[in-house]
C-alpha cells in the first residue's frame, strides 16, 4: 500500500524536527557563547565604523587572553553610566586606547600612551579636549571612540573593567559595499 501524500509530507516534518531543534540549539549556543552579530547605533566610531554598520562580534578569545591596544570591543556600560541611566544591557563599541599600568593623557589635540604621542590614523578629528595623565588600573581598560568628539567614552566616564567586555568586534557584514574584516590599525606611537 502507497502512502497518501498528506502521510508522506507528515513523516517528512516526523524526520526532520529532531534536525531543526539541534539546529536551533547549536545556533542558541553560537549566538550566547562563541558570537553574535551586533548593530551600531551611533556615529562615535566614525569613521572606521558607520551608523547602521553590522559587525559579528567574538566572545571567546578575552577568556584566554586579554584585549590588546587598539582592539575594537563591544562591552556592557560600567556602574558610573548605569547609574546615569544606562541600560546594564546596553552595548558600547570602543577602541581599546591604554591597557593595566599604562598612563594616557590628551594634551592640545595629541593622544599621548606612557608619555608617548599616537599615531591614530583612523580617527575623525583630533581630540578637542585636555585630560590630565591617568594611569589605568589592572583589570581595567581605558577606551575612546574613533570620532573623539562625538564619543561617550573614557575620557568621559573612567575606565572600563575588564569583566564588562562581550567580546572583540572582528568582522563588518553589512552593508555589502564595507564587508570586510575590522583589524584596522593599531594605536602606535608616532
Amino acid at each position: 500500500m502507497q502512502n497518501s501524500p498528506a502521510s508522506s509530507r507528515w513523516q517528512f516534518i516526523k524526520e526532520n524536527i529532531p534536525l531543526l531543534v539541534v539546529a536551533l540549539l547549536l545556533a542558541l549556543l553560537l549566538r550566547f557563547f562563541v558570537a553574535e552579530p551586533r548593530y551600531i547605533p551611533s556615529d562615535s566610531m566614525l569613521p572606521t565604523l558607520e551608523q547602521g554598520d553590522r559587525l559579528v562580534v567574538e566572545k571567546i578569545s578575552y577568556h584566554f587572553h586579554p584585549p590588546q591596544v587598539g582592539d575594537i570591543i563591544v562591552f556592557h556600560p560600567p556602574e558610573l553610566l548605569q547609574v546615569q541611566g544606562y541600560d546594564g544591557n546596553q552595548a558600547f563599541i570602543k577602541r581599546v586606547i591604554a591597557m593595566p599600568g599604562q598612563t594616557i593623557a590628551v594634551n592640545n589635540g595629541i593622544v599621548y600612551r606612557d608619555g608617548q604621542p599616537l599615531e591614530e590614523k583612523y580617527i575623525l578629528e583630533p581630540p578637542q579636549y585636555n585630560l590630565p595623565a591617568v594611569q589605568v588600573p589592572e583589570g581595567q581598560v581605558f577606551v575612546m571612540g574613533d570620532n573623539r568628539n562625538n564619543s561617550n567614552d573614557s575620557h568621559v566616564w573612567g575606565f572600563l573593567p575588564q569583566e564588562n567586555i562581550i567580546g572583540h568586534a572582528l568582522f563588518r557584514f553589512f552593508p555589502a559595499s564595507r564587508w570586510g574584516q575590522l583589524t584596522g590599525p593599531e594605536s602606535s606611537v608616532a
